[in-house]
């Protein structure tokens, strides 16, 4: 059994190739090379473009790859999406196709945009989200630089952003959000019709969740008085946090998971309650 899977280029992939690493799977790109090796026997890897990723797993080219909803739904492709991986290029979050027009522009909704000329990489989608809304106008291909092109060029684009300091250094605003996107693990029909290939697909997915699950994680423990447990419990964002008792004394150790973020208001108020020997760890994968 072979998977052809396909691993996105360009601004995905060095996030991608981090996640798989995190997972277990080693996959190297070689310079000018469209074959990345993997070490992995029953994988073969294919560097491809999110943007047409969708079309190639749709035409049974590649059995599975990554992409985003985005190009799903520009490619009109008929995929298996197996699973949601919330990672961009920069962070684990969602990106946005926006509408964005100049800061000193007199538009201020898209109903504005009647008559007008949008640009943007997204034609179909952008033909969509206009008609959902009740407006005609003439959507033109972008090729890139597509925030340079309002006002000569158009009036308005459809851009993709994550921070959105591209759109504020072009002195660009955003009217409105016309699709919410992120990374989609898909399969071709057929090859996920193959009891050998879905339960690859599968493992594989499980694994690249596990990475993302626990990226905002980490896991505490410590030494807390018995007298002072029930407190030390209120404080922990923790659902069901492990408690095992010393051999010794009226402690027990304490093992909670929580989000990293939390800890600079957590770990104060446990040593306030008598936590002692508090050791913070990393945690790379999170199964659920």
């Amino acid at each position: 059994m072979e998977l052809k899977l396909g691993i996105p280029k360009g601004s995905l992939q060095d996030a991608t190739v981090d996640i798989f690493k995190e997972a277990g799977y080693n996959i190297q790109i070689r310079s000018r090379n469209y074959y990345p090796a993997i070490d992995d026997e029953e994988i073969s890897c294919m560097l491809i473009r999110a943007q047409e990723m969708a079309r190639y797993v749709a035409g049974g080219q590649l059995d599975c790859g990554l992409t985003g909803l985005d190009w799903i739904k520009e490619n009109q492709a008929d995929v298996i999406e197996v699973a949601e991986l919330t990672y961009a290029k920069a962070s684990f979050s969602t990106v946005k196709w926006v509408l964005a027009v100049k800061e000193d522009s007199p538009f201020k909704s898209v109903k504005d945009l009647e008559g007008k000329t949008i640009a943007t990489e997204v034609v179909n989608l952008t033909k969509a989200y206009l008609a959902s809304h009740g407006v005609s106008a003439n959507v033109e291909y972008s090729w890139g630089a597509t925030e340079v092109k309002v006002p000569d060029l158009a009036d308005a684009i459809v851009e993709i952003t994550e921070t959105g300091s591209s759109l504020r250094a072009n002195n660009l605003k955003v009217i409105d959000t016309v699709l919410e996107t992120t990374t989609r693990f898909i399969a071709n029909r057929e090859a996920y019709k193959d009891p050998e290939k879905r339960k690859k697909i599968e493992n594989i997915v499980m694994m690249l969740k596990s990475v993302i699950n626990a990226v905002p994680k980490v896991s505490i423990m410590m030494n807390a008085p018995k007298e002072n447990l029930e407190r030390i419990l209120e404080v922990l964002p923790s659902e069901n946090p492990t408690i095992s008792h010393l051999a010794k004394g009226d402690w027990v150790d304490v093992m909670a998971v929580l989000d990293q973020k939390s800890l600079r208001d957590v770990l104060p108020r446990l040593k306030e309650h008598g936590a002692k020997s508090i050791i913070e760890m990393h945690v790379s994968k999170i199964i659920e």
